[in-house]
């Protein structure tokens, strides 16, 4: 079974995408766009030609929900011709090669805006299309090391830093920052029928992400690290905490009422002016440290969440999954996937995203709708048959 697109209900209703992307920032870019409503392609290698693809996990990137795929051959002549058909019917392409590999296969912004003069063309990468680092190979951690972010991140016992939860670089410096840049090219298109070249790169969304901290040393020469300031760890009122069972809190009591309500709830009315007092921290640390030992982690946030002290519960995934607050405004779907059967997957989170039609019914991997797609594009029945005969659409 193959999905059909997007609900009518979407922003982006009527927007097409063709995504020449497997996984990173591209796909997560995608995947918004798709859950925004768009009609997005998935354009991928024929099984069997040319060098293997990157294959996602079957879970990730909400196993495809609302997108439809097409096998090509680019590396041939025919190939490239039906991806152009496509695109000049398309409204976006986003693409994650290598810098100047779109330009050598033929299917680069100048291939397609010679056919779609209209056409919004997003080149996502780690560092940009150019630039010294442009032809570096990396991940979203290098992505977060050069952006400052993995220095900041605090350091784990061994010293090194740590480890961030998240693909942070793939999914915000670069997925959020592709869906915003080609949200903002299509507004002015609209306006004046203008397509777009949009270079994203990952590391540049992280650096935008750091901007408090860079911004600060650039406007006053300080040396910025972990413990600079209250976001980073030089005061006891914003970090983490271990509770009684081994569990933690998020303590983030910036404000002096939130504070002074945390400290009254805790008996460490004493310490209620001592917040930002530098003298004070590691004797404030360890008086909340003691405290927090005191009762499980649930205890204290049935006690302190409620009261205006700014404690939260550090949940691991598997609670995240079944957390009653997160399923009371509808993040949680269920879905079918052909070889999977049954499952449970996030929905449309962010602002102004229609809610998928449930049981969500998810695309089969090994099912193409290549043929359909390129007869509505008005590839000719004979010429597609010869295609598919010659591997190179499938």
């Amino acid at each position: 079974m193959s999905s059909s697109p997007p609900g009518a209900a979407g922003p982006l209703h009527g927007i097409t995408v063709l995504d020449l992307s497997t996984v990173g920032p591209a796909a997560r870019c995608t995947r918004l766009l798709a859950d925004y409503g768009a009609d997005v392609v998935k354009v991928g290698p024929v099984p069997g030609r040319g060098p293997g693809a990157v294959v996602a996990p079957p879970h990730a990137y909400s196993a495809g929900r609302g997108t439809r795929q097409v096998r090509l051959d680019l590396r041939h002549d025919a190939g490239r011709q039906a991806f152009l058909s496509l695109a000049a019917g398309a409204d976006v392409v986003v693409e994650s090669f290598r810098p100047g590999v779109v330009d050598r296969l033929g299917i680069g912004y100048q291939a397609v805006r010679a056919v779609n003069e209209s056409i919004v063309y997003v080149s996502t990468s780690g560092y940009g299309q150019d630039g010294p680092r442009s032809d570096w190979a990396g991940h979203d951690l290098d992505y977060l090391a050069v952006g400052g972010y993995l220095a900041m991140s605090g350091r784990a016992e061994d010293g090194l830093p740590a480890l961030p939860g998240a693909t942070v670089a793939d999914a915000a410096g670069g997925g959020l920052h592709g869906a915003l840049a080609v949200c903002a090219a299509l507004v002015r298109r609209a306006a004046n029928g203008e397509g777009a070249y949009l270079d994203v790169a990952a590391a540049d969304g992280v650096l935008w992400m750091m901007s408090l901290a860079v911004e600060e040393h650039m406007g006053t020469g300080t040396a910025i690290r972990p413990g600079h300031d209250v976001l980073s760890g030089r005061y006891a009122c914003y970090r983490a905490y271990r509770t009684a069972d081994g569990r933690f809190v998020a303590v983030a009591a910036i404000e002096a009422k939130f504070f002074a309500n945390l400290c009254r709830a805790l008996d460490l009315d004493r310490y209620i002016e001592s917040q930002y007092d530098e003298t004070s921290q590691d004797e404030l640390r360890h008086a909340l440290a003691e405290a927090f030992l005191r009762r499980t982690r649930d205890e204290w946030v049935a006690e302190l969440a409620g009261a205006d002290t700014c404690v939260a519960p550090v949940l691991e995934i598997e609670e995240v999954a079944s957390d009653a607050h997160f399923a009371g405004r509808g993040a949680f779907v269920e879905a079918r996937h052909p070889s999977l059967g049954p499952l449970r997957q996030l929905g449309g989170l962010l602002a102004g995203m229609a809610p998928p039609a449930v049981p969500v019914l998810l695309p089969d991997p090994g099912v193409s709708d290549s043929a359909a797609l390129l007869r509505a594009a008005g590839m000719s029945a004979p010429l597609l048959a010869s295609l598919l005969e010659a591997g190179v659409v499938a």
